[in-house]
């Protein structure tokens, strides 16, 4: 038998005080009425009348562009020495 799928009792103890409760619980429970539930034609699918927590990572855009815009640099830099290595080759070649 795998762990999969399992809840630890902690977490049990989670969703059944949730219940008991009535509670709202951000991102995981929320009390709705008969109405609502209507007016989603019946649909019990806890994503209607729960917004999933947004766990994307947040990027600061400029911070991004500026270490580009340093990458970008240094690879001009690599760029030009190994021009200068590559003409150095070719002109003792002669």
């Amino acid at each position: 038998m795998t762990k999969n799928n399992r809840l630890s009792d902690e977490n049990i103890a989670f969703i059944v005080n949730a219940v008991a409760d009535h509670s709202d619980e951000t991102y995981f429970s929320r009390m709705v009425s008969y109405d609502e539930i209507a007016e989603n034609d019946y649909n019990l699918s806890v994503s209607t009348y729960v917004e999933a927590e947004d766990t994307r990572e947040e990027i600061d855009i400029t911070k991004l562009n500026a270490e580009i815009k340093e990458i970008v640099a240094c690879e001009q830099v690599l760029r030009d020495e190994i021009d200068k290595i590559i003409a150095d080759i070719e002109g003792g070649q002669s």
